[in-house]
């Protein structure tokens, strides 16, 4: 009961600026809130039919075709993954929609800011449709929710890379001693943090008398990844700087503990969660809010990074073309309105196609990627293939920093920025 009445405040706190949004109207600002409401009231419409709506399913004819018992288990996946497949389409149509908006005197760009009420009752209805397709529908839905879900987790890291970078450049071109000094700190703080969570690890999943040979190799390489930042960066020819390899460190730690976190519960090396059942309460609620936190730092980031979210006509592309030419200026009040046309911040596509994308993770979140041994219904996330997606993204995500150090060395002719 805590865990449900803990998820749906959290939850519902997301959604309420929808709601009053809907009632009052949206701004121009809040309509990125609004979705991300929208998003989160998705995950609580799963989350009820994912421990209510099973024995509906099992009336239901179309959905109930195999002449055995199905578990429980199975209609919760099905129900998940049908609203996910609402929410997936609704974004996409969206995102398909967006394309080719440049300024905000495009007629489309009222449609990505208004019209809510009619946004939800759309997104109702596909959520209701959902539950009228055949199961192979859904099935192939769940396969390629797979793979939609490690491209948001690449996402993900590509932002986080860039959100790394940035604070670095912010720092030193202060040019001032005491930002140096935060820089030195921060880092030498987030390697401390790194290497003393990696020793926690050792205690949390190597338990004294198992043989625990797996989940030692994933703990040491995450050491060793964190070190080999350190030197690359640090190297003459390197262009780098300690602050990004210190964050990526502790990146690289927490999605190390993401993944051994989602060992089986009965796997005797998982020993902080074998014998604790509290814990898999915990582990809904923070897995539910760490997908709500992570969309909204996606979708206000595709607002403001420079590197490859803004549409070609944003200011932040560089272009040296006046927005508003000289000639236009002594035109009539007609042509002026004509000129006015305000580039639009961020790309509306993108940023439908994160949602779209979180919609498939968020599925796989909430059935253990659909392949989940749990065996309890109260377990999100748990399961061997969560642990080597957490584990390859971690790896995927060490890859990626490497590379934006080395690639000025390995590419000379080409233009990193």
């Amino acid at each position: 009961m805590w865990a449900a009445s803990c998820l749906a405040s959290c939850c519902a706190a997301c959604t309420c600026g929808l709601c009053t949004s809907v009632a009052s109207g949206i701004s121009r600002r809040s309509a990125r809130l609004a979705y991300c409401g929208l998003f989160a009231l998705s995950l609580i419409v799963s989350w009820i039919l994912r421990e209510f709506a099973a024995p509906l399913l099992e009336k239901l004819p179309w959905i109930n075709t195999s002449s055995e018992t199905l578990p429980t288990e199975w209609y919760q996946t099905s129900a998940v993954l049908r609203v996910s497949l609402g929410n997936f389409l609704f974004f996409t149509i969206f995102a398909l929609i967006m394309i080719g908006v440049k300024d905000q005197n495009d007629r489309r760009d009222s449609w990505h800011h208004g019209g809510w009420i009619v946004k939800l009752v759309v997104w109702a209805v596909l959520i209701v449709l959902m539950f009228f397709l055949p199961n192979v529908v859904v099935t192939i839905y769940a396969t390629l929710s797979k793979f939609g879900s490690g491209l948001f987790l690449l996402v993900q890291v590509m932002l986080l890379l860039d959100f790394t970078h940035t604070w670095n450049d912010a720092w030193v071109e202060k040019d001032e001693q005491k930002w140096y000094i935060a820089l030195l700190a921060v880092s030498v703080i987030c390697y401390i943090a790194t290497y003393s969570f990696s020793g926690i690890l050792f205690m949390w999943f190597n338990p004294s008398g198992q043989d625990c040979g797996l989940n030692i190799f994933f703990i040491v390489m995450t050491m060793i990844l964190a070190f080999a930042f350190a030197i690359i960066a640090l190297h003459p020819k390197v262009n780098g700087s300690l602050l990004p390899a210190s964050v990526i460190s502790v990146y690289c730690a927490y999605l190390c503990y993401s993944g051994l976190s989602s060992e089986p519960r009965d796997y005797a090396c998982n020993g902080l969660h074998n014998h604790s059942k509290s814990v898999s309460i915990g582990t809904l609620v923070l897995g539910m809010l760490t997908t709500v936190l992570s969309v909204v730092y996606s979708a206000v980031r595709a607002g403001s990074s420079t590197t490859f979210l803004s549409p070609p006509s944003s200011p932040k592309t560089g272009s040296s073309k006046p927005l508003i030419e000289s000639g236009d200026m002594e035109s009539g009040k007609n042509d002026s309105k004509a000129a006015e046309a305000h580039p639009v911040s961020y790309s509306y596509t993108f940023f439908h196609l994160i949602f779209a994308l979180a919609s498939m993770y968020s599925a796989m979140l909430l059935t253990g990627w659909t392949s989940s041994t749990s065996g309890s219904s109260e377990l999100i996330d748990v399961g061997w293939t969560s642990v080597w997606v957490r584990i390859c993204t971690e790896w995927v995500t060490a890859a990626l920093y490497v590379w934006t150090l080395v690639a000025p060395l390995v590419l000379p002719d080409r233009e990193f920025s």
